[in-house]
C-alpha cells in the first residue's frame, strides 16, 4: 500500500489497565472513522509513564507487561485491519524495558525496546540495544520511543533499514529545569517539534510522532503529536491538546519526490566519519570518548552488524532500494 491515512495520537494514559484500554479502543474507533491505515499511540500508553523522572519510586512503577500479555492482544484485536503502534513497560524477567510494540489483527508485527535512557529512566528501565525496521500492510516502519529521537543516529539506522515510515512514540513533559509560563515558549515543546522535522527531513521519510497529554506526578506532557513528511514539513497537528492528527499521505511518491535530486542515504560519505574505538579496537562506550591527545587517531570505518533476528518480527525482511555499500 502506498496512499495511507496515518493518525498520530495525543491523549492521556495513567495507571488504571482497563481505563487505558477503553480509551486505545475509543482512539482506535475514531482513527478507524477517520479512515486511518496507521495509528501511532503515544508511549506507555499501556499503565502510564514515571511519576517522576529525576527520582523514581520503585513502588510506583508502571505495570510491567509480558510480551505476549492478553491485553496487547485485545489492542491487537481491536486493530483488525488497521496498523498500531502502542507504549507499554516490558516485563523482561529480571529487567523491566520502556517498550513499543506494533500489532495488527494478525498479531504482532514489530517490536522496539527503547535504547536511550534519560537520567531518571535508568533507576526504572533497562535500555535496548537496537533499531530494526519491519514490514507491514501499510508499509516498512521503524518505531522510536521519546529520548531516542534525540539521537540522529537512531531515526538513520531505521531509514538504512528501509523504513519508509517513522513511528515516535512518546511520553515527553514540558521542561522540568526551566518550566515557561506558556507551553508554546517551553524549550522542550520547541525541541519536540525540531527533532520531529529533522529526523524526518534528514533521512527523507515520513514521520508521525505521538505524545502524552495531561499530567503525571510533577510533570505535564506537552501533546503537540504531528505527521511530518519527508521534506520536514508538517502535515498535520494537535498541538497542546487530546486528539488525532490525520493526514493522507502517498507515502512511494511522497518519498520518491523527496529523493528525487538529492538522496540522502545514498551520497553518505561513511569513509569520512569517525567512529571512536577503545585500545583493543571495540567500538567506544557512548560518553566515553577521551579528547585532546589522549584521543588516539580514528579507525576505519567499518558497518555495525545487521539487527539481530531474535529480536526481530517474523515477518519477511524486504531490503531498501536506497541502503547504502534531557529534559
Amino acid at each position: 500500500m502506498s496512499t495511507v491515512r496515518i493518525a498520530a495520537a495525543a491523549a492521556h494514559f495513567g495507571r488504571d489497565l482497563e481505563f487505558d484500554l477503553a480509551r486505545i479502543a475509543k482512539l482506535i474507533d475514531d482513527a478507524r472513522r477517520s479512515g486511518a491505515g496507521l495509528l501511532v499511540l503515544p508511549d506507555a500508553a499501556l499503565g502510564g509513564y514515571l511519576a517522576d523522572l529525576r527520582h523514581p519510586d520503585p513502588e510506583a512503577l508502571p505495570p510491567a507487561l509480558k510480551p505476549d500479555d492478553p491485553r496487547i492482544l485485545r489492542v491487537a484485536r481491536l486493530a483488525a485491519e488497521m496498523v498500531v503502534c502502542v507504549g507499554y513497560c516490558e516485563d523482561g524477567g529480571d529487567e523491566r524495558f520502556n517498550s513499543a510494540v506494533c500489532v495488527s489483527g494478525d498479531g504482532v508485527l514489530g517490536r522496539h525496546r527503547k535504547v536511550h535512557l534519560p537520567a531518571g529512566e535508568v533507576a526504572a528501565y533497562a535500555p535496548g540495544d537496537r533499531f530494526a525496521a519491519f514490514d507491514t500492510p501499510v508499509g516498512r516502519i521503524g518505531m522510536l520511543i521519546d529520548y531516542d529521537k534525540t539521537f540522529p543516529e537512531s531515526a538513520r539506522s531505521l531509514a538504512l533499514d528501509g523504513a519508509e515510515i517513522l513511528a515516535c512514540l512518546s511520553a515527553w513533559p514540558t521542561s522540568i529545569t526551566n518550566r515557561a509560563p506558556r507551553m508554546a515558549q517551553d524549550r522542550q515543546a520547541k525541541l519536540f517539534d525540531l527533532y520531529d522535522q529533522a529526523r524526518a527531513a534528514e533521512n527523507q521519510v515520513v514521520l508521525a510522532s505521538s505524545n502524552q497529554t495531561g499530567a503525571m506526578g510533577g510533570m505535564r506532557f506537552l501533546g503537540q503529536s504531528k505527521v511530518v513528511g519527508p521534506g520536514g514539513d508538517i502535515l498535520a497537528r494537535t498541538w497542546a491538546k487530546a486528539g488525532l492528527a490525520v493526514a493522507e499521505v502517498d507515502v512511494a511518491n511522497e518519498i520518491d519526490r523527496a529523493r528525487r535530486v538529492l538522496r540522502h542515504l545514498d551520497e553518505r560519505r561513511p569513509d569520512a566519519y569517525r567512529q571512536w574505538r577503545t585500545a583493543d579496537g571495540a567500538p567506544e562506550p557512548y560518553g566515553h570518548r577521551k579528547t585532546g591527545a589522549e584521543n588516539p587517531a580514528p579507525e576505519p570505518y567499518a558497518p555495525g552488524p545487521r539487527s539481530s533476528p531474535e529480536h526481530a518480527p517474523p515477518t519477511g525482511h524486504r531490503p531498501s532500494p536506497t541502503r547504502g555499500t534531557p529534559r
